[in-house]
């Protein structure tokens, strides 16, 4: 009677006229698993939709399928009860499943996808810090190089002098012993001249008494 009822009211379903909303029946089904091939036998078990069975055979005259339950219950069912694929509940659960895995991920990604932006933008931030950095060294670089050539052209003048003043030394010492030499030259020379001097003045002294006793015995004579 269950069946019957059931079909009746998806037979009414389809062929009435229905003037209120549209509505869809749920995919969620029983069916009768019986003992043999028609209504007029027991009924063994009530099958779910989307319950896997073992098909054993098909009788197609009477329209029932002798199948085979996980747990080893055997019964006879409506054929067209049975399909190959998974029940469309089943399927929607699967697929809404996978969709809330996909949202799931797809919120991971957006969130690593902003953590990603984020520690771009602070990597940028930090090249442009180095960046910075490394033109300041370069210049202090530059500047160091300049000061350094500048040093090595102070040192290069520095020697340039020093070697000019050791020859400046050289040619003071040498002048200074030339003047000292000079000095003792002209030391002894004024030393001869005097002398020259001195032993003229002993001559002239010498010679004028001589050249006036002359003189006056000359004056004499007359």
């Amino acid at each position: 009677m269950k069946n019957i009822f059931i079909l009746a009211s998806c037979f009414l379903m389809l062929t009435g006229t229905a003037f209120a909303e549209t509505q869809y029946v749920s995919d969620t089904l029983e069916i009768t698993m019986r003992s043999g091939k028609g209504t007029n036998f027991g009924i063994t078990r009530m099958l779910r939709s989307g319950t896997p069975v073992e098909v054993l055979a098909t009788d197609k005259k009477s329209g029932y399928t002798q199948v085979r339950t996980k747990s080893g219950k055997e019964g006879w069912v409506l054929s067209r009860f049975l399909m190959n694929g998974r029940a469309a509940r089943e399927r929607l659960a699967t697929a809404e499943k996978n969709l809330a895995e996909l949202e799931l991920e797809n919120r991971k990604l957006t969130t690593s996808m902003a953590t990603l932006t984020e520690e771009k933008s602070g990597l940028e931030t930090n090249l442009q810090e180095l960046e910075g950095q490394s033109r300041g060294v370069n210049q202090e670089l530059s500047e160091i190089k300049r000061t350094a050539s500048s040093a090595l052209a102070i040192d290069s003048e520095n020697k340039d002098l020093k070697g000019r003043m050791v020859s400046l030394e050289r040619q003071l010492q040498t002048v200074q012993q030339e003047n000292e030499a000079l000095k003792d030259r002209t030391a002894r020379d004024w030393f001869m001249v005097g002398a020259a001097v001195i032993l003229l003045g002993i001559i002239v002294g010498l010679i004028i008494p001589k050249i006036r006793f002359r003189k006056k015995s000359s004056w004499d004579t007359f």
